[in-house]
């Protein structure tokens, strides 16, 4: 049931904000050099690597590390960037994972390739057999805020307690903050699973 609902609703999201998405993409392209999309590799289900994709929020020539390493990270970030990191929009290609069955709307946040004490903790609380998701528990509870092991002990919470009542819970939770833009700490120490790297595929 939470596949197909996921399918289903990355599908509707397809269809109805497409104009919007396009509109996105005209706005990257006419901002910044550069391709409008970039990928990380990030740690799935059962610890198997996959592409993750993203809308580009930061300049050509950006240095290929995690966000809160970078002296000045909004010397790097573009205007259309900000506008997409503050409102998480650049999240919104990851609509392709989930179609591809890589992630799920629901469910932790996934690792990146090397963060490596946050992949052995998941492993050992058993999260790395849930899906990783475009939003979850540990992103409505402090999001950028959270230490690695603060963020586990959600995800292990979600492992346990998941239910499609609970996956609402947190969607309704997650437009809610989004709209408030709580827990975005640009540059923040603490948010190296959603390092914005510059890994881009031209487009």
């Amino acid at each position: 049931m939470k596949r197909f609902l996921d399918i289903l609703l990355s599908l509707i999201c397809f269809i109805l904000f497409s104009p919007f998405f396009i509109i996105i993409c005209i706005a990257i392209k006419l901002d910044s050099k550069g391709s409008i999309f970039f990928t990380q590799r990030r740690i799935g289900k059962n610890n198997k690597e996959f592409i993750l994709y993203k809308f580009r929020t930061m300049k050509v020539g950006t240095p290929e590390v995690a966000t809160h390493l970078l002296k000045n990270p909004d010397a790097y970030i573009t205007r259309v960037g900000k506008i997409l990191r503050k409102t998480s929009l650049d999240e919104v290609p990851q609509l392709l994972n989930i179609i591809k069955g890589e992630m799920a709307i629901v469910g932790p946040r996934p690792a990146l390739y090397n963060q490596y004490d946050l992949i052995e903790l998941r492993t050992a609380k058993g999260v790395h057999t849930l899906l990783p998701g475009v939003t979850g528990w540990a992103q409505i509870n402090g999001r950028d805020a959270l230490s690695i092991e603060e963020k586990v002990k959600y995800d292990e919470y979600y492992l346990q307690n998941y239910s499609i009542l609970f996956d609402i819970k947190i969607l309704f939770l997650t437009v809610f903050k989004v709209l408030r833009a709580e827990g975005v700490i640009e540059g923040a120490v603490n948010d190296t699973s959603d390092a914005k790297s510059q890994e881009g595929i031209s487009l």
